[in-house]
């Protein structure tokens, strides 16, 4: 049974959601912490901090290490190909249709209101991430670790892996 709930955590994500890893997060969160809590938010928000800090697709490591942390290595082998077959199958069908109608007018506006949508999701994730992070760490370190990785980011152009390394870095030091 578990084998089938951490294939359906995954597949149902994956073959509604659209904009890749990013975008299906949120989608993955209301899963893995809402509906079968297998993790809390603090935990789910961790664990996306080290999926992110690593490369490869994120979604495919958010349940390569769900899977494994709920059924071992058998979870792990059915969350990543619940992540992976959807787009496999949808990309093959989808494919074909879209390259033929590729200058309509309709599949442009489809793709133009997409993006505002997976905006807001995102939006609301991280809103969620920052409430967590006041919670647990207190707003002093998490506006200090959001400042400064802003200023990392978008000043210096700093790759986001080093500014993961080093928020985990500080939050090891300062907050463990």
């Amino acid at each position: 049974m578990i084998y089938w709930e951490l294939f359906l955590a995954f597949f149902i994500p994956n073959i509604i959601g659209y904009g890749g890893g990013p975008a299906i997060i949120p989608l993955i969160e209301t899963e893995v912490v809402g509906r079968y809590g297998w993790m809390n938010a603090q935990e789910f928000a961790e664990t996306l901090a080290l999926g992110n800090a690593l490369p490869s697709p994120i979604a495919t490591k958010m349940a390569g290490y769900v899977g494994y942390d709920v059924a071992g290595m058998g979870g792990a082998a059915v969350a990543v190909f619940a992540t992976v077959v959807p787009s496999l199958l949808l990309m093959l069908g989808a494919l074909g249709l879209l390259y033929r109608h590729r200058e309509s007018p309709r599949v442009k506006r489809m793709s133009q209101w997409v993006r505002p949508v997976i905006a807001l999701m995102m939006a609301w994730l991280t809103l969620g991430f920052l409430m967590e992070g006041i919670e647990g760490a207190g707003i002093v370190h998490t506006l200090l670790i959001a400042i400064a990785s802003a200023i990392a980011l978008l000043r210096f152009k700093t790759h986001p892996a080093f500014v993961v390394m080093a928020a985990l870095i500080y939050g090891g030091l300062f907050l463990g």
